[in-house]
């Protein structure tokens, strides 16, 4: 059963006889994008070139041409897919199943011609990620150790909220992460009725667009570059809220307030770093107690951790055999 599905040294995720998840493998005719984080994205160029199809939902494809050009995936083996919407290639079954990570990610399912069903989480995090049961299950191990569980998860947001208040007291507040969850921490601020405007490089603006396009109400925000009001405000000082990819930390807002939005923080929702430094706790990926909590409602007679990406994927197979009794083993070796 468990050459029905492994994870390459190369990060590929391949289940069944043809598919190949989140990077390229030159022996699989289909290439599934779980969704468009770099790190799931890889050798997609080479799919592209490659493979017979190149499947994901179409709100991953709507944010993979905001990040990378609308030129990128045009090309007729782009096939996009809607959640629960079956694919069939030769005898076996493909089906996307909604992860709440960020927007557009999908969980894969391929039931193959004896009848096997082998899924595949991609990122995801529980409660509102469909557990889908299946013989074979491939999982995301990010925060699979033991010590890594958040027992605040239900306060983070009016914790965000407050930490934003504070600082917007006496000037403009600067927020660090990363696509997808930018637009997750602009949709808590604006539910929560936070009035500073909201200001934004380009490329996070496309990608917010998008967001709102597949139903996410974010709030009105400024481009940088382009905006005079933007201008302004960010010359005298004013309170409002800049929101930049986290890579773009050591450039700029060093003197304002900043907080950079981690999943990395396990103690307490939040960790002041410096007199105006913070990291807040929001996560995007389960902690170790969804992780048990996934493969507990799956009941798989196996299950692969992946081993590729930043995990705990061996710590992860090491206590879902002792905990649950269930054969477990990090993928690549």
């Amino acid at each position: 059963m468990s050459l029905k599905a492994t994870v390459t040294a190369k990060g590929a995720v391949l289940l069944g006889k043809y598919v190949a998840c989140d990077a390229f493998d030159e022996t699989r005719p289909l290439r599934i994008v779980t969704h468009a984080h770099s790190d799931h994205m890889l050798g997609l160029k080479e799919s592209l070139m490659n493979c017979e199809l190149v499947l994901m939902t179409p709100a991953t494809k709507d944010l993979i041409d905001a990040l990378k050009g609308p030129l990128f995936l045009m090309r007729e083996n782009v096939k996009p897919v809607q959640y629960g919407e079956p694919f069939s290639y030769k005898d076996e079954k493909v089906t996307l199943y909604p992860a709440d990570h960020i927007l557009g990610a999908a969980q894969v399912l391929v039931e193959d011609g004896e009848g096997t069903r082998i899924l595949y989480t991609g990122d995801f995090r529980l409660p509102e990620t469909p557990i889908i049961e299946a013989d074979i299950l491939v999982m995301e191990a990010t925060y699979g150790n033991p010590s890594r569980i958040r027992p605040f998860k239900k306060t983070i947001e009016n914790t965000l909220v407050s930490l934003v208040e504070q600082g917007l007291k006496n000037g403009p507040v600067y927020l660090f992460t990363y696509y997808g969850k930018i637009q997750e921490t602009m949709q808590i601020l604006h539910k929560a009725g936070v009035k500073a405007p909201f200001i934004v490089p380009e490329k996070v603006f496309h990608v917010s667009k998008i967001c709102e396009k597949h139903g996410m109400r974010l709030g009105r925000h400024l481009i940088l570059s382009s905006d005079e009001n933007a201008k302004v405000m960010m010359q005298r000082g004013d309170p409002y809220l800049a929101f930049y990819h986290m890579g773009s930390r050591r450039y700029v807002g060093k003197d304002a307030f900043r907080i950079y939005v981690s999943g990395w923080e396990f103690k307490a929702p939040y960790r002041q770093i410096s007199e105006n430094e913070y990291i807040i706790s929001l996560s995007d990926h389960s902690d170790f107690e969804g992780l048990l909590s996934y493969v507990k409602g799956s009941r798989p007679k196996l299950v692969i951790t992946d081993n590729y990406r930043i995990s705990d994927a061996k710590t992860l197979a090491r206590e879902i055999e002792r905990q649950l009794k269930i054969s477990a083993k990090p993928l690549p070796p």
